[in-house]
C-alpha cells in the first residue's frame, strides 16, 4: 500500500464521522420543527378572525340539564368550548340544551322450538339547542343534532347494561363535538332560524322544539 493510500484511509473515517454528525443535526432540526399540540386546545394566533371566533365560543354558557346523558353532553361541550377552562364568568351567549336518548334493538323471538334474543342495538342521542344573547335574551339560532352509536348485547345482564351505557357515553362525546361545530357556524353566520319572540325559556320547550323539527324532517 502506497503512502497516498494510507493517507486516504486515515481521512475516510474522519469524513464519515463529520457526515454522520451533519445528518444527525439535520434530523434534530426536522424533529424540532414538528410540534405536538392538544386535540382541543387553542392553536390559533392571539389575533385575527380565528382568535375572535375562539373567544366567542369561550363566552358561551351552557344551562344545566337534569339527566345523566344530558350531563355527559353538557360536560364535554363545556370542555370543548372553553378549552378546559370551564364556564365563563361573564357569558355573552347562553345555550339551552335538551337531550333525548333512544335505544333501538330487534325484538326477541320465543317459541317452543327457538329462543332468539337480539345481539346488537343502536343508541341515538339527540340534542336540541337554543342559542341566545345574554345581554337582551334575543335568540340567535336554534337547531337539533343527533348521533348514533351501535353496540353488542352480551348474554350477561350486567354486561348488557354496561354496553348500553358505554354506547350512550360515546354518542354523548360525539354529539358534543357536533354541537360545538354547529354553534361556531351559527355565531359566524349570525342568522336566526325563528322569530326572537318565540325564545324557549326552559329545557322542556327546547325539547319540544327538537321534536317539532324532527317531525318536519
Amino acid at each position: 500500500m502506497s503512502s497516498s493510500d494510507l493517507g486516504h484511509a486515515h481521512r475516510t473515517p474522519g469524513l464519515r464521522k463529520r457526515f454522520l454528525t451533519l445528518v444527525s443535526v439535520l434530523g434534530l432540526a426536522v424533529v424540532a420543527g414538528c410540534t405536538v399540540r392538544p386535540l382541543y386546545g387553542d392553536v390559533t394566533s392571539a389575533t385575527g378572525p380565528q382568535a375572535f371566533a375562539s373567544a366567542r365560543l369561550e363566552s358561551i354558557e351552557i344551562a344545566p340539564v337534569d339527566d345523566r346523558v344530558g350531563q355527559e353532553v353538557r360536560n364535554h361541550l363545556i370542555f370543548l368550548l372553553g378549552g378546559g377552562k370551564g364556564q365563563p364568568a361573564s357569558p355573552a351567549y347562553k345555550v339551552q340544551l335538551s337531550v333525548r336518548v333512544t335505544d333501538a334493538r330487534a325484538s326477541s323471538i320465543n317459541t317452543s322450538r327457538v329462543n332468539l334474543d337480539p345481539t346488537s342495538g343502536i343508541v341515538t342521542v339527540q340534542g336540541s339547542y337554543v342559542l341566545t344573547d345574554s345581554s337582551n335574551g334575543e335568540r340567535i339560532s336554534a337547531g337539533t343534532r343527533s348521533v348514533q352509536a351501535p353496540y353488542d348485547i352480551p348474554r350477561q345482564e350486567f354486561a348488557a347494561l354496561r354496553a348500553v351505557r358505554n354506547a350512550e357515553d360515546r354518542a354523548s362525546r360525539e354529539l358534543a363535538e357536533v354541537l360545538r361545530l354547529a354553534l361556531a357556524q351559527e355565531l359566524e353566520q349570525s342568522t336566526s332560524k325563528v322569530a326572537p319572540a318565540d325564545v324557549p325559556v326552559s329545557p322542556e320547550e327546547a325539547q319540544k322544539l327538537g321534536q317539532d323539527e324532527s317531525e318536519e324532517l
